[in-house]
Order: structure tokens, then C-alpha cells, then sequence
């Protein structure tokens, strides 16, 4: 009996390494980019019926799984406030060395507000370098300015 959806993310991604499955042509089989599907298929997003399916024959889950899938997950992958893997704590120092100037930035463009992470998009790509390839990241949301009322 499955009883959470971090037991799902532990199946998939325990077949992935098993298979040798690319998230890339994971997210080709649902028609979807890589990044929202990763996100998906670690728990962070919703699958619908079809897209569930999919994965669940891709992944070969057990019916109960392809459940799991869709329902809305409760969203935070982190494990601790300050994260530890080396990757993503360089995102962490990222934010805390230029998250001011990213603010600063924002509301001079484009007022009071936030940048929406749910109108969202992220696209992530390797970037050849003669000194060392690069990692090219860019995230795209919706502004959402403050109202007033």
C-alpha cells in the first residue's frame, strides 16, 4: 500500500535509474518541457488522468501510483531551510547575494509586485564555452502587481 507521494517519487525515480530513463523523453511522451514534467514526476506538480497514465506505464507504477499522481501535491521539495545538496545551496546563495537586486530591478521595471510561480516557465540548457560549458537558466513568469483597494 502506497501512502504518501514521496513513496511515488521513490518509485520513479528508482525505475528511472534502473532503465536509464532521460526526464527529456519522459516529458516527449506527455508533450510537455522538461522542467515542469521533472518537477512533476519529484513530486511538485500535478499529473492529469491522461499525463498519470503515461507515466505510470513509462515508470511502471502500480494503479494506486497513477493515483497519487493526480492529486495535488503539497509543494516545497527542500528537506531543510538552508539546503545542503551543493546544487541547489549555490540557488539558495544565488538569491541571498542578488535577491535584493532582483527585487530592486522588478519593481523599478515594473512597480510593486511579484513574479508569479505558478504563470511560470523555466528552461534549462547547456551553453558551450571554451572555458567550461555553461549552465544557461531562464525563468519566466507572470507579474503580478499589488492592488489597491
Amino acid at each position: 500500500m502506497i501512502s504518501s507521494r514521496e513513496e511515488v517519487t521513490q518509485l520513479i525515480v528508482a525505475t528511472k535509474v534502473q532503465k536509464g530513463i532521460k526526464w527529456s523523453a519522459v516529458a516527449e511522451a506527455i508533450g510537455l518541457s522538461k522542467e515542469w514534467t521533472t518537477a512533476a514526476c519529484l513530486g511538485q506538480m500535478t499529473f492529469d488522468k491522461k499525463q498519470a497514465e503515461t507515466i505510470g506505464e513509462l515508470f511502471d507504477l502500480p494503479d494506486e501510483a497513477v493515483a497519487w499522481l493526480q492529486i495535488a501535491p503539497y509543494k516545497g521539495s527542500l528537506p531543510t531551510a538552508v539546503p545542503t545538496d551543493p546544487l541547489i545551496y549555490r540557488w539558495y546563495e544565488v538569491v541571498n547575494v542578488y535577491g535584493s537586486t532582483i527585487k530592486e530591478l522588478i519593481h523599478e521595471e515594473f512597480g510593486d509586485g511579484i513574479m508569479s510561480a505558478i504563470d511560470f516557465s523555466m528552461d534549462i540548457k547547456r551553453e558551450a564555452c571554451p572555458k567550461g560549458d555553461r549552465v544557461n537558466v531562464v525563468l519566466s513568469g507572470k507579474f503580478l502587481p499589488y492592488k489597491t483597494y
